[in-house]
């Protein structure tokens, strides 16, 4: 096995346990969950926290999810190909979310996930610095960079979600996905998020009933 992949194995081992324990896991519990030995953990990763933030940097790397949106069939109605990338994003979201926020409640990290990513804060989820721009990673990197780039390939699989509906639309395809992006986003908080099936009949049909004008 190269080093890489067992790297990927031993970070999928450890996802499970660092959402149940945050940075209270501990390598002897990964090393169980992975059926590797310990050392093995150390001679891959260095020491803990480095795993941890290897843990975090998974659960906000968007390729699966991106790849399950851009293989949503063309062929569906609109209103299903969105309630079916709502859920794909939603999910993404959530395990995100889980994560960032078990080490943020349980400390935190106190080395960036690579990439220029924000580390999750003690008592919430990875935070944006002043102005809504994510905070630098310490030793360079450009703010939020990682964020952005996957931000806008997002917005471009959801732009060709809305490509066969072109002549119809009221906006270009690129202005739509970006509304839904945030939209989607947004969506799930609260005490009575909206269901991707509600989020999405609100974005096509608008807030008023069949004919009625404001």
């Amino acid at each position: 096995m190269s080093p890489e992949r067992r790297r990927e194995m031993i970070v999928k081992a450890a996802l499970p346990l660092v959402v149940e324990y945050g940075t209270s896991v501990t390598t002897a519990q990964v090393a169980r969950a992975a059926g590797i030995g310990e050392g093995t953990i150390f001679r891959a990763f260095g020491d803990k926290e480095a795993l941890l933030a290897a843990c975090m940097a998974e659960a906000l790397r968007p390729d699966d999810t991106l790849a399950h949106v851009s293989a949503i069939s063309l062929d569906l109605p609109l209103a299903d190909r969105l309630v079916e990338a709502a859920e794909a994003l939603r999910g993404h979201l959530a395990r995100m979310g889980a994560v960032a926020g078990a080490l943020a409640t349980t400390g935190g990290l106190r080395r960036p996930a690579p990439g220029g990513e924000p580390r999750p804060a003690p008592g919430g989820e990875a935070r944006p610095a002043p102005g809504g721009e994510p905070r630098a990673a310490e030793g360079g990197g450009r703010p939020g960079s990682g964020r952005e780039e996957s931000m806008a390939a997002s917005r471009e699989a959801l732009a060709g979600l809305f490509e066969p509906e072109r002549d119809r639309l009221r906006l270009a395809p690129e202005r739509l996905a970006e509304a839904f992006q945030f939209l989607v986003m947004a969506a799930g908080r609260g005490p009575s998020p909206l269901g991707s099936e509600e989020l999405v009949d609100l974005f096509l049909n608008g807030a008023l009933g069949t004919g009625e004008r404001p």
